[in-house]
């Protein structure tokens, strides 16, 4: 699949039209200028070790209001270390303070078993109502309006276009995007890719303005280069990286099922939103990101691994 960024001049809502039937327009919380083209990113075509199987979980779309304030794969230990609400699916026990032993041991909203869990900001109408007051994570640090759960939440698992994969380690953390990116300036870790239904190859970094009849997309594509010796680094980032453009991974690191988490909203035409953020990220689109702590038995794990290997759809 082919994925372009396109960026341009913002207002709080873009009067710009494009053309029928795609995005009409972008607009930014805070007002922040667009920046240039971003130049398309080409996935490369599987060679004949490749594994092009892919794997989906059903795992819900936070039905239960699995919701705080807190990050325990960069932040353990920190209630609300976040500052912001995640919406969660998997996993039921998540929080600050979760261990590998609680979280093999808590419920699960997937139906297959799988333990793991995955997270990602809220998203939230900009519609003048209060977001938790003065709380932490809600009105206090910035985030107000009205919470919006995912229409739908896909996860998926793909293989590598060059190789087969092996299986992710229990209890592997993984972070895709950057929670600073707007203070952080340009780095490789903000990956954001917003966009319409069925108007994958237009992705944005920037909030879009869907055409009648059609959802608000996220996207978030996870790194699949593991090291091969640790479920976590300091930074959280040095464990697991991405791959490079012709999709092989650097030298020690070993490809494991890559991890695409879709989510699809149902927004009211023209109502402007927002992901919950740090105060200091504005709310902006660039800040957005998820994480994912692999908590799979070993036979779940091989399930999947053998089917992307031998180009099973499961």
């Amino acid at each position: 699949m082919t994925l372009r960024v396109v960026r341009l001049p913002l207002a709080l809502v873009a009067s710009v039209t494009l053309t029928a039937n795609v995005i009409t327009a972008c607009w930014s919380p805070d007002g922040a200028s667009s920046g240039d083209v971003v130049p398309a990113v080409i996935e490369p075509p599987p060679g004949p070790d490749a594994s092009t199987g892919t794997v989906e979980i059903s795992c819900g779309r936070n039905e239960v209001g699995h919701n705080n304030t807190d990050n325990v794969v960069t932040s353990p230990g920190a209630h609300d270390g976040a500052h912001h609400m995640h919406d969660y699916v998997g996993n039921l026990s998540t929080d600050a303070f979760s261990t590998d032993a609680s979280l093999a041991a808590a419920a699960t909203t997937c139906t297959n078993g799988d333990r793991s869990t995955y997270y990602w900001p809220v998203l939230r109408l900009l519609d003048g109502q209060a977001g938790g007051g003065h709380q932490h994570g809600g009105g206090g640090d910035g985030n107000d309006g009205t919470v919006v759960k995912p229409s739908s939440v896909r996860i998926m698992f793909r293989g590598s276009p060059v190789s087969p994969v092996v299986a992710m380690p229990r209890f592997l953390r993984v972070s895709t995007g950057d929670a600073h990116a707007v203070t952080n300036g340009p780095k490789p870790f903000a990956r954001v890719q917003w966009g319409c239904s069925e108007q994958s190859e237009r992705l944005r970094d920037r909030y879009p303005q869907c055409p009648a009849g059609k959802q608000v997309m996220r996207l978030f594509d996870f790194p699949s280069c593991w090291n091969g010796l640790t479920s976590d680094s300091e930074t959280h980032r040095t464990h697991i990286v991405f791959p490079a453009s012709n999709g092989v991974c650097q030298d020690g690191f070993f490809a494991v099922p890559a991890l695409r988490i879709e989510l699809a909203y149902d927004l009211p035409s023209g109502q402007p939103f927002a992901i919950d953020t740090f105060p200091d990220q504005h709310r902006s689109a660039r800040a957005d990101h998820s994480d994912f702590i692999n908590v799979m038995t070993a036979e779940q794990m091989a399930h999947i691994v053998t089917c992307l290997n031998t180009a099973q759809r499961c």
